[in-house]
C-alpha cells in the first residue's frame, strides 16, 4: 500500500536559511517566551476585573470540575452522594489534578500553574504539528515563520491569558486535540502478525533490531490516538465535535483514500471505543448512573430551540469577537482571500483540519447556544493557528516563482504590519492585566474561612454555588446550593451545613429550603470581583431552628349514649353511678 506523507511541503527543509528569517524566528519565540512566562505571576490573583469577559466560570468552574481532586485530598474521598459531581462523567481533569496536589497539595497555585503547563503541552504541540506541514519545497520559498507567529500570537493573547490561567476543562480539551492532530499526522500501517512475532522472541540479532524500533515508531502514534480520543470526551464531551479534524488528517495521511483511512484508523477507534464504553459500563453504569445523567439533564443542551435559527447563528458567529477584534476579523478577512486569491494554501491538510475544527465547535456553540466567553476558547486556538499560517502563505511567493525584490520587501511589510495590529494591543492589554492583579474573590474567602474556623459552635461546612472553589482557596468543605441529584432541602437535611455564603442575596427558594431546619442570620459581607449580579459575596450562620413544641389540646368528654329499648330507661341511682 503506498500511503503518501502528509506534510505538504519537501521534508527535506533548505540546507541553507537567511540570516535574517532566523534572526526572526528566534526574536518571535523569545518574545512568545516572556510573554508566557508573565502567566505564572499572579497565581492567586482574581479573574481581572472589568474585562471584556463576563463568565460566570470564574465564580464556579475551578472548584466545580477539581471537585473529585480537591475533595480526595482533604477529606479522603471523593464523591458526595446527592451533590454536584461533574468528575463521574469528566474524571480525566481531576484525575490529573489528583496527581499534581499528591506533590503540591491544594491550592489556585497549585491548579492555575498545572492547567499553564497543558497550555505549555499545546503550545509545543502546536509548533511541531506547524512546523512538521510548512517545510518549503524550494531554496527561494525560504523557511516558514508560521510556527513562530502562531507562538506569538497565542501567547500575547490577553484571551489566553485569562482562560488559560484558570483550571477549567478548555484548556486540557485544547492540548488533547493539538496531540491527537500530531497523532493522526505520524500514522503508519503495521502488520500486527509481525509485530506479535517480533516480540515474542526472546533475542533478537543485530539485524532486527532496527526493525523492531521502526515497528515501535510505528505501533506508538496508533496506540496514542487511541488513547488521545476516550481521554478528549472524558475531558469534555463536546469533543465529539473535534473528531472530524482529527478525521480528515487521517484521511490525508491515507493520501486521500478510502480504504488506506479506514486501515489506519481502524485500530485507534476500536480503542477508543473500548475504552469508553468500559468506563461508562463497569464505572459509571454500575455505580454512579444517576451523576452521570444529571450532568446532561443540568446543562440542558439543546438551547437553540429557545431563538430563531438566524439569531442564534448571528449571535454565535459575532461573540467571537470576544478572541480579539483584529485577529477574528482577519480570520474572515484571510479565508475571502485564500479562497480567491491563493487557494493553494487549503492544499495543506492542516488548513481543512483547523478549519473543520473551528465549524465543528462552532456548530456546538450554536446547538447549545450558552454563549460563554471560555467556551470559545477551544475555537480560539485554530483560528489563531489559520491566522498565522495564512500570514506566513502570503508574504511567500507562489511554487515555481521568483520572487522579485519589491515583492519581498512589500510582503515582508504587509505581513509584520499585520502580526504587529494582532500583537500590539493584545500585549498591552496582558500587560495591564499583569501589573494591577486584584485579589477581592480570594481575599473573601479567606476573611470567611477566619470567620467559620473561629466558632466551634457550627458545622465548618459551607454551603454555596461557589462552594467548591471556596474549598480550592480555602480548604473548608462545602457542598453546592444549586446542582445536585438531591433537592436542595433534602441535601440541607442530609449534610447539615453550618454556613451559607450568597451572591448579592438570599434566594426565595433558598430560604425555603433552610428555614423548615435554620435560623439564617447574616454575618458579613464582602466586595468582590465586577459582575453586578455577583459582586457581593454574603456569609451567613445557620444557627438550628428550636423544634416547635407540641400542642396537645383537651377535648372535653362527651357522654356515651346509652340506648335502651322503650320502657328500660335507667333509674336514677343507675345515672348517677
Amino acid at each position: 500500500m503506498n500511503f503518501q506523507p502528509v506534510p505538504a511541503d519537501d521534508a527535506n527543509p533548505p540546507a541553507a536559511r537567511p540570516t535574517l528569517a532566523r534572526a526572526l524566528r528566534a526574536l518571535l519565540l523569545v518574545v512568545a517566551a516572556i510573554f508566557f512566562a508573565l502567566h505564572f505571576l499572579h497565581l492567586t490573583a482574581d479573574f481581572p476585573n472589568h474585562s471584556p469577559w463576563v463568565d460566570w466560570s470564574k465564580y464556579t468552574d475551578e472548584g466545580w470540575y477539581g471537585d473529585a481532586a480537591i475533595r480526595h485530598y482533604l477529606f479522603g474521598h471523593w464523591y458526595f452522594k446527592g451533590d454536584f459531581n461533574p468528575a463521574v462523567a469528566l474524571p480525566v481533569w481531576p484525575a490529573i489534578e489528583w496527581i499534581a496536589f499528591r506533590f503540591t497539595g491544594v491550592s489556585p497555585t497549585a491548579a492555575r500553574a498545572l492547567t499553564l503547563s497543558v497550555f505549555a503541552v499545546t503550545l509545543v504541540a502546536f509548533y511541531r504539528l506547524i512546523s512538521l506541514y510548512t517545510r518549503p519545497r524550494t531554496h527561494r520559498s525560504g523557511p516558514s515563520l508560521a510556527a513562530p507567529i502562531a507562538m506569538l500570537l497565542l501567547c500575547v493573547s490577553p484571551f489566553f491569558y485569562v482562560f488559560e490561567r484558570m483550571a477549567i476543562l478548555e484548556p486540557l480539551l485544547v492540548a488533547l486535540t493539538v496531540l491527537a492532530l500530531l497523532a493522526a499526522s505520524s500514522l503508519h500501517p503495521w502488520d500486527i502478525r509481525h509485530a506479535m512475532n517480533l516480540s515474542s522472541r526472546p533475542q533478537r540479532s543485530a539485524a532486527e533490531r532496527p526493525a523492531v524500533f521502526s515497528l515501535a515508531a510505528r505501533i506508538f502514534p496508533t496506540l496514542a490516538l487511541g488513547l488521545i480520543l476516550p481521554a478528549m470526551v472524558l475531558t469534555k464531551t463536546t469533543a465529539v465535535f473535534l473528531v472530524p479534524a482529527i478525521a480528515y488528517i487521517v484521511w490525508a495521511r491515507a493520501g486521500y483514500r478510502l480504504r488506506p483511512a479506514i486501515r489506519l484508523s481502524i485500530i485507534p477507534a476500536i480503542m477508543a471505543i473500548a475504552l469508553w464504553l468500559a468506563y461508562l459500563l463497569f464505572f459509571v453504569r454500575a455505580h454512579y448512573l444517576v451523576d452521570y445523567q444529571y450532568l446532561f439533564s443540568a446543562n440542558g443542551y439543546t438551547g437553540i430551540e429557545l431563538e430563531p435559527y438566524s439569531r442564534v447563528i448571528l449571535n454565535t458567529i459575532s461573540d467571537g469577537l470576544w478572541m480579539g477584534h483584529v485577529l477574528y476579523l482577519l480570520f474572515f478577512g484571510a479565508l475571502a482571500l485564500a479562497l480567491f486569491w491563493k487557494p493553494r494554501i487549503f492544499s495543506n491538510p492542516l488548513v481543512p483540519s483547523l478549519l473543520l475544527w473551528t465549524g465543528g465547535y462552532f456548530a456546538f456553540l450554536a446547538y447549545h447556544n450558552n454563549l460563554q466567553p471560555r467556551y470559545y476558547l477551544v475555537a480560539a486556538a485554530p483560528i489563531t493557528v489559520l491566522v498565522a499560517l495564512a500570514v506566513d502563505n502570503f508574504r511567500r511567493p507562489a511554487e515555481g516563482q521568483t520572487p522579485t525584490r519589491f515583492f519581498r520587501i512589500a510582503s515582508a511589510t504587509i505581513a509584520t504590519l499585520v502580526v504587529l495590529a494582532i500583537a500590539i494591543p493584545d500585549a498591552i492589554l496582558q500587560l495591564d492585566f499583569v501589573l494591577h492583579p486584584d485579589y477581592t474573590f480570594e481575599g473573601a474567602a479567606n476573611a470567611i474561612k477566619r470567620i467559620v474556623l473561629a466558632d466551634p459552635t457550627h458545622s465548618h461546612l459551607v454551603l454555596s454555588i461557589s462552594g467548591s472553589d471556596l474549598t480550592l482557596m480555602t480548604g473548608l468543605p462545602s457542598i453546592d446550593d444549586d446542582f445536585g441529584t438531591m433537592e436542595l432541602s433534602e441535601r440541607v437535611a442530609t449534610y447539615h451545613p453550618g454556613w451559607y455564603a450568597a451572591w448579592n442575596e438570599l434566594d426565595d427558594d433558598k430560604m425555603d429550603a433552610l428555614t423548615p431546619l435554620y435560623h439564617v442570620e447574616r454575618v458579613a459581607a464582602f466586595p468582590a470581583m465586577d459582575d453586578p449580579d455577583r459582586n457581593l459575596l454574603i456569609l451567613y450562620r445557620l444557627d438550628p431552628a428550636a423544634p416547635t413544641p407540641e400542642v396537645r389540646t383537651h377535648k372535653p368528654r362527651t357522654p356515651k349514649p346509652l340506648i335502651t329499648k322503650l320502657g328500660q330507661q335507667p333509674s336514677t341511682e343507675q345515672l348517677e353511678h
